[in-house]
């Protein structure tokens, strides 16, 4: 079924439909409170009515570029009715669209830190008397004590403009000195109050005067030192909550970050998943979960900053002022989203994550239950990423999956052996296309229905479906002259032959030339079409399963998650099977 026959399409569906990039339907669930709600699927992947999206897409003006796109190859379709935008229809306002697609990692996670920030960061700084810490500034302070190039100051720059002072320190001279010049070109247009500071900000920092004073504090420490001065720093007042030990220096980061807030401030940290479980810093943790400090702990998608591939936890801390009231921490995990355009970057849409009713983003957990063991402030821990089921519905699956097992056991193959010994003699792909019989394309060539696609990362062929799936990892496309060769013959043969050349190149696949020393079996067309029905129906049947053995896995990793949780309890029966169909233990070792 393609995609234009769904009731319900999910983002990149809704993205080839209207023709743009997988980033700017991210932008419109964003920026316009209009756009169609999620009605199913799951956080992860959420699927939209597809009639409330084509509405949308016309009301907004979006569908403009659809007239004039018409139906393509990679699902782009037209929208009809387009007659009421046209001439006198009714006006809309068009707002350009800031793809998120060209910013870099480290961007886009400054993005995510700065929408943590609350609105009152711009606010002047409140008169709190009888805390010696305040103090009273022209303008309200936004500090990174690790500013590096000022990627994080400047999307705090985005934000709230001149309304904030930008303060950083940076150790290396050269990022600091590229800090102050971009700085100093959003002075030029936005009038931003900067300073830049070098050296290392935790042993000379150059920041005090901001302390107890800044309006926030944002950060993405240093996530390559191995251990931090403890020894130098031992007495520092900074460290409220502990003393961190050598190998913790990302608790002393924390600190850091925490001393620089005013009351009422708040500070986000990115750290390093370790961070939360290390044993060396329980007690820390727990002092910070104990004074109220810690109000939120991000899981990020790996890759979401500006060190390549790690995993990224986000700390939200606010300094409280009199008496701490808070006694839960927001644990929040979106480790599992594919896409990282999809993590939200605004209040409105952090709020929909925090009070919203999804037990496999987000839970409120009391502070108690951080405190008892080990302190873990791994989101994974106290999120469900399953989705709780009755034991009805366990028993309704179970029996489902029982039923489709024996109808699959049902349609396994019997082959005879072939009457006389099989002798082929073999033709190359070069004489092959020599003859016209088959042609082999670049992988930039739109592949049709029948196409034979040689696939990269030494996957094995595949036959053309004529789905925009066919342009997933392709190396090369041969072209099959159906009135001479079978292509699920072809591809059969072919993966057997490619198996035995060296592949010597990035792609894992076989080049060109490699490919048209490739051979198989020369055979009449009614032949082939005999093997390629048989190879044809063995493939059916093998991702038929793969399909069960990943939903089996599925149910069973649900089941262990019931039996955990007390769903389910641990006593069980297996249905006895019948005519024989339990191998033995002697038929299974021979399996």
């Amino acid at each position: 079924m393609t995609s234009d026959q769904h009731d319900e399409l999910t983002a990149a569906e809704i993205a080839r439909l209207a023709g743009v990039g997988r980033a700017a339907v991210s932008n419109w669930r964003r920026r316009y409170p209009g756009f169609p709600k999620r009605v199913g699927g799951t956080p992860q992947r959420p699927t939209f009515s597809r009639e409330e999206v084509e509405k949308w897409l016309k009301a907004t003006g979006k569908s403009d570029q659809l007239a004039t796109a018409g139906r393509t190859e990679t699902g782009t379709q037209r929208i009809s009715d387009l007659s009421q935008f046209v001439g006198g229809g009714p006006s809309y306002t068009r707002e350009p669209e800031h793809s998120l697609a060209d910013l870099t990692p480290g961007q886009l996670l400054a993005r995510v830190m700065t929408s943590l920030l609350p609105q009152s960061t711009a606010e002047a700084t409140p008169n709190h008397a009888d805390d010696t810490d305040a103090h009273d500034t022209d303008v309200s302070v936004v500090l990174d004590p690790a500013c590096a190039d000022a990627t994080l100051l400047m999307a705090v720059a985005d934000r709230f403009g001149s309304d904030v002072k930008l303060v950083g320190q940076e150790i290396d001279e050269l990022a600091a000195a590229k800090a102050k010049a971009a700085l100093h070109l959003r002075n030029d247009t936005q009038s931003v109050q900067y300073e830049i500071h070098s050296g290392d900000s935790l042993l000379n920092n150059q920041l005090s005067t901001y302390l107890g004073a800044s309006a926030a504090v944002i950060c993405e420490p240093p996530f390559d030192l191995p251990q931090w001065p403890a020894a130098k720093l031992a007495g520092d007042q900074r460290w409220r909550f502990g003393v961190p030990s050598p190998r913790d220096p990302e608790l002393a980061w924390v600190q850091h970050c925490y001393a620089h807030l005013r009351p009422h401030g708040v500070a986000v940290i990115a750290v390093s998943p370790r961070t939360g479980i290390q044993p060396s810093g329980r007690d820390i943790r727990a002092a910070l979960v104990r004074s109220g400090a810690l109000r939120s702990v991000i899981a990020l998608p790996t890759g979401m900053g500006s060190t390549p591939d790690t995993s990224i936890h986000v700390w939200v801390l606010r300094r409280p002022y009199g008496t701490p009231t808070a006694d839960t921490v927001d644990m929040i995990d979106l480790s599992g989203l594919s896409d990282a355009a999809d993590v939200p970057d605004g209040d409105a849409a952090w709020r929909d994550i925090v009070r919203g009713d999804s037990p496999a983003l987000s839970r409120a957990v009391p502070s108690q239950e951080l405190l008892d063991g080990d302190v873990s402030l791994l989101p994974s821990r106290y999120v469900s990423a399953q989705v709780e089921a009755t034991p009805d519905d366990f028993a309704r699956v179970t029996g489902r999956l029982q039923a489709l097992y024996r109808h699959v056991g049902q349609g396994l193959p019997n082959f005879a052996a072939p009457a006389a010994q099989v002798r082929h003699t073999y033709v190359s792909f070069t004489e092959l296309e020599r003859t016209g019989a088959l042609r082999i394309r670049s992988r930039e060539t739109t592949p049709s229905a029948g196409a034979l696609l040689v696939r990269t990362l030494g996957r094995p062929p595949v036959v053309a479906t004529g789905t925009a799936e066919d342009g997933i990892g392709v190396a090369q496309i041969v072209e099959i002259n159906a009135d001479r060769l079978d292509p699920h013959f072809v591809m059969a043969f072919l993966q057997a032959d490619a198996q035995a050349l060296p592949v010597a190149n990035t792609l894992g696949a076989l080049n060109r030339e490699d490919l048209r020393r490739c051979r198989i079996p020369r055979l009449p067309l009614a032949e082939q079409r005999r093997y390629g029905d048989a190879f044809r129906y063995l493939q059916q049947l093998q991702d038929t399963l793969t399909a069960l053995a990943k939903a089996s896995s599925h149910v069973i990793d649900q089941t262990l998650h019931a039996l955990t949780t007390g769903v389910l309890a641990p006593g069980f029966s297996v249905a006895q099977a019948t005519d024989g169909a339990v191998a033995t233990d002697n038929e299974t070792r021979e399996l």
